[in-house]
């Protein structure tokens, strides 16, 4: 599989999923759930230049780890010490994969809408904690250095999950009073399907194809433990 990703045999996509599967990561278990990076970080311009490296996110750093950040993450590292000896230090103390960051990214479909309602005993959770717009969700990884959620991989096929077609009352914004209904898109995204269509192009683009690897080593390679993984700021809870 690596040599055809290499020869250039299989898309991007193809060979991340071949990755996940190999990981023991499956649709089946949400707690181990396909992973799929952040790969760009402009969601405001009028029109997406796949042909400038500044659209693209860092694939070689956490998602995390803005410049911002580094300190907190260092300090928290350096400082962490459990008095009976069981937790070993770490970054993060939450993960970029986990069954609940699933949910809020599915919430529109099914079974994730049942799932999400049972999870928060009963009733969708506040609005202001949904996944309600993708600029804002980046907006949010890049504010708060707590949230360090990757993507999954419907945001490269499955424009379906970017609406609300069931119709379900998912609340309103505190401050802005907005009703969360469709997700909000990218200025330079006119549908759902152009969403897919251009995420997708990202994805298979030449920037992404010649740094990819860089992320595959943080999650599924030799920067995962370690002394590797320190010096990468990628150690989590």
């Amino acid at each position: 599989v690596l040599q055809k990703w290499v020869n250039r045999e299989i898309s991007n996509f193809d060979y991340l999923i071949q990755l996940n599967t190999m990981a023991g990561r499956t649709y089946n278990d949400l707690a181990q759930y396909p992973v799929f990076p952040w790969i760009l970080r402009d969601y405001t311009s009028e029109e997406l230049d796949l042909n400038n490296p500044a659209v693209f996110r860092d694939l070689s750093k956490p998602i995390g780890c803005s410049v911002v950040f580094i300190k907190i993450y260092f300090f928290r590292y350096e400082n962490f010490e459990d008095p009976l000896g069981m937790i070993d230090k770490f970054h993060y103390g939450t993960h970029y994969s986990n069954a609940a960051g699933v949910m809020h990214y599915l919430i529109r479909v099914e079974p994730f809408t049942t799932l999400h309602i049972h999870l928060q005993s009963g009733r969708f959770d506040c609005a202001d904690r949904q996944f309600h717009s993708i600029p804002a969700t980046w907006q949010a990884l890049m504010d708060n250095p707590n949230d360090v959620k990757e993507l999954i991989p419907e945001f490269f096929y499955f424009p379906d999950f970017l609406e609300n077609q069931n119709g379900f009352n998912l609340g309103q914004l505190q401050i802005s009073k907005e009703v969360v209904n469709d997700v909000v898109l990218p200025k330079w995204a006119h549908s759902p399907e152009d969403f897919i269509y251009k995420h997708r192009k990202a994805l298979e683009s030449e920037y992404v194809s010649a740094h990819l690897h860089e992320w595959i080593d943080l999650i599924f390679g030799y920067k995962q433990r370690g002394p590797a993984a320190v010096e990468a700021l990628n150690v989590f809870y």
